[in-house]
């Protein structure tokens, strides 16, 4: 029992460790005073956002520093007002552009890239150069909200780098105990387990990191690479186009932007169930290596604090270090998320970290036996087998 303990509590210390060195060495993306001259155009795929769209149509609205703007907005055949939210947002500012989409996505295409694949081509078809696009793709969520200089910042980003994407993530809110319990996990998730500032000077895909809800490219590369036409099956739309870069030789980076970028991605438990369940049976590639990742997990952070409540002496102590180096990784990758201290709220939800690993777990579970049956939707669409091949068009 001691050694199970003395290697859980191993590996939690080395996802402490970890976290800490990302908490000092990651970028953060933060406030330029150069305008951005290029071209940028913003892209947002929009199903049933009726609710969350206006938001961050005002905030584009609000953007400083970039003067040749455009924002693309695609209605996904959406069923909840969303078209007539974003008119009545958008009001008379010619440098927004609705477009319309009754038909679903084609066989083998996942909704969100089926999306994202139109706005691309419908920013090529009106690009004055078109046959070699110039300029930066930034995709976005309908639920992002941005400060006034999240854009110019992300594209200064973009430039400075030299990379063909990135990725600036935003901090992830929470509004329920389910979402404080679970939300964070994803920072953290990566934050404990990859040494970030080595990964982005890399070009191997299995240390790609890249958040959808928020993507910055290099127009020219992004086609070149085939776009999201390339990944069109793709659960994870944003791990798979990262990926397709870094292979065509193009560097990929992830900064931290939790002061200029937040979201609410999933709103309650229901929402919460949904949507990871949707795409876990994807994050390690098979069930082989989900069933891997989640063994690790639990040694490192159910055994441990097992140990402390019902271990004695030596093993309890262990257990007590091993739970204390969860904990602190936990608010660690918080910190490094949101910019700033932890609140009392990320305190009690670190603390509560085992009742997260467990959430995962059974959310995993859940997703994989779903995946087998078949079963898989999101937002009332059936998300396409793995095995099945796009059409051409999506």
């Amino acid at each position: 029992m001691k050694l199970v303990v003395t290697a859980g509590t191993g590996i939690a210390a080395v996802g402490c460790a970890l976290a800490a060195v990302n908490r000092m060495t990651v970028r953060r993306l933060g406030a330029r005073a150069t305008a951005v001259i290029e071209p940028v155009t913003v892209c947002v795929p929009a199903r049933d956002e009726a609710g969350r769209l206006p938001g961050l149509i005002a905030d584009l609205q609000a953007q400083r520093g970039i003067s040749r703007l455009r924002v693309l907005i695609l209605d996904d055949a959406s069923t909840d007002g969303t078209n007539a939210a974003a008119l009545d947002a958008i009001g008379d500012d010619l440098r927004f552009t609705l477009l319309d989409s009754a038909a679903g996505p084609g066989p083998g295409w996942t909704g969100k890239t089926a999306a994202c694949a139109r706005l691309a081509e419908f920013a090529y078809s009106t690009d004055d150069s078109a046959a070699t696009p110039t300029g930066v793709l930034v995709f976005l969520d309908a639920d992002v909200r941005l400060a006034p200089e999240a854009l110019a910042a992300a594209v200064g980003e973009l430039r400075s780098s030299g990379a063909a994407l990135v990725s600036p993530w935003p901090y992830q809110r929470t509004g329920s105990r389910a979402e404080a319990l679970v939300q964070p996990l994803l920072c953290w998730s990566w934050a404990s387990t990859l040494p970030i500032a080595t990964a982005n000077r890399s070009l191997r895909p299995s240390t790609v990191v890249s958040c959808g809800q928020f993507l910055a490219l290099d127009a020219a590369a992004y086609r070149a690479a085939g776009g999201h036409a390339a990944v069109a099956g793709a659960v994870t739309e944003d791990l798979a186009l990262a990926r397709l870069l870094r292979r065509a030789g193009h560097r990929t980076a992830l900064v931290a932007a939790g002061r200029l970028a937040s979201t609410r991605m999933y709103s309650g438990a229901t929402e919460l169930d949904d949507g990871y369940t949707r795409w876990l049976w994807s994050a390690y590639g098979s069930p082989i290596g989900s069933v891997a990742v989640g063994a690790l997990a639990g040694l490192a952070y159910l055994v441990p604090p097992l140990a402390a409540i019902l271990g004695r002496g030596a093993t309890r102590r262990l257990g007590l270090l091993g739970y204390a180096c969860a904990v602190t990784g936990r608010l660690l990758t918080r910190s490094l998320e949101s910019g700033r201290r932890p609140r009392r709220a990320d305190a009690t939800a670190a603390l509560a970290h085992p009742a997260s690993i467990a959430a995962y777990l059974t959310l995993s579970t859940r997703s994989h036996l779903r995946h087998r049956a078949g079963t898989l939707q999101w937002k009332g669409r059936t998300l396409p087998a793995p095995t099945a091949h796009p059409s051409a068009a999506p």
